[in-house]
């Protein structure tokens, strides 16, 4: 995860730049199929501890070349964000009081002036060298045993608590205390009055007399992941699945035909880099459907079926070759990677093919041979005796 990140984060900011990639990872559904594409389980609160994970190690040694990095994370990594930010201001150049003190109040809106029952647990904040930055970060509701995605994107953020959000992901859990809702302007300025003319014990009493009603959340992108586990037809857009695997078909032995001569595994790779090329090239509302880029890799909970490594590695292999050859001037290889992406959009809803029930049993069936493994082991070693004696 953390090579192919890397590597997809590398093509990003080649072709559109740091802002764009900032701007996205701001953007919930691309986060989440981000994630996907990387093979972490595509329902899961996991994905964002993982990706988070995976771009702080893989963009390490690239963070002076790509002038992107990534500070904090999970637990007692998340409260090191502002000695990182310091670090980095003494090695860059930039204003790293300024970044620090933009950690501490987002931190601090999400967990005090958001009051909607999740504790936070995680703090990832990706800084450029120009000092833009994006935060996502997570809190958790025990005894739901349900997350709640924050993000934060310095380029809309401009006030901490008039509507900062770039998005708020996760299930309904009835009222929400959020003073940081635009609406709730007034409420903030009333609050700063009263606590001037009365003090806090007679708040405490004015308060315990009052039924008024929490305002209305803001209409911001809205993900909420399912309960399963298993990829659904209803999860996927099937014509988008259709327009991806016959770009492939089509594109795939004239751009990759050195790919196609490893039997199977070729061609199969080809619509994984077809679903990369999204990630890399895709508009906002594609990502809609986070689970149609989970049947690039599959997941490591084998859902919806377990990760084919030998299409994981050409993956990484094809990726790592288009973008080296892209800084050195070469840029045939990306731009193949870009024509896969567009033919897929040419062809959505003028094809057909199998449905995501079948998809998904024809990727598991052909598991064995294609590497496959999960958390559970090897596919191969998990077939039935008979199967395996073939």
């Amino acid at each position: 995860m953390a090579e192919l990140g890397a590597i997809i984060t590398q093509a990003i900011v080649h072709h559109y730049g740091r802002d764009d990639y900032l701007a996205r990872l701001a953007h919930p559904f691309w986060f989440q199929s981000f994630g996907c594409v990387m093979g972490m389980d595509w329902h899961s609160s996991g994905i964002t501890t993982s990706v988070i994970g995976a771009l702080k190690r893989g963009l390490g040694p690239l963070q002076d070349e790509l002038g992107i990095h990534v500070c904090g994370g999970r637990g007692q990594h998340s409260r090191r964000t502002p000695d990182e930010l310091m670090a980095l201001g003494e090695r860059i150049g930039f204003d790293a009081e300024k970044l620090t003190r933009a950690s501490r109040l987002v931190a601090k809106v999400d967990s005090a002036a958001v009051q909607d029952g999740f504790d936070l647990y995680l703090h990832g904040f990706f800084v450029a060298d120009d000092g833009k930055w994006t935060v996502v970060q997570q809190g958790m509701n025990g005894d739901q045993r349900q997350a709640r995605r924050y993000h934060w994107h310095s380029e809309t953020a401009r006030d901490f608590v008039d509507a900062p959000h770039s998005a708020i992901d996760g299930p309904v859990q009835g009222e929400i205390v959020n003073l940081a809702d635009h609406r709730a302007g007034a409420s903030r300025t009333a609050q700063l009055d009263l606590l001037d003319e009365l003090g806090p014990d007679r708040i405490v009493a004015e308060l315990a007399a009052l039924n008024g009603e929490a305002p209305a959340q803001a209409m911001l992108p809205h993900l909420i992941m399912p309960a399963h586990h298993d990829v659904r037809p209803k999860d996927v857009f099937a014509r988008r699945l259709h327009g991806t695997l016959a770009a492939a078909a089509e594109r795939g032995p004239v751009d990759f035909p050195a790919l196609l001569l490893t039997p199977g595994v070729g061609a199969r790779t080809v619509r994984s880099l077809a679903m990369v090329a999204e990630i890399v090239h895709g508009a906002p509302y594609r990502f809609q459907d986070p689970a149609r880029f989970s049947l690039a890799h599959g997941g490591k909970d084998r859902h919806p079926f377990p990760v084919p490594i030998k299409v994981y590695d050409e993956t990484i292999r094809v990726l790592k070759s288009a973008v080296e050859g892209a800084k050195l001037g070469r840029d045939e290889e990306m731009q193949a990677l870009k024509r896969l992406d567009d033919q897929a959009r040419r062809l959505e809803g003028a094809v057909h093919g199998p449905s995501v029930d079948s998809f998904i049993a024809s990727e598991r069936e052909a598991s064995p041979e294609l590497g496959g493994r999960s958390v559970f082991g090897w596919e191969r070693d998990l077939r039935p005796a008979a199967k395996r004696a073939r």
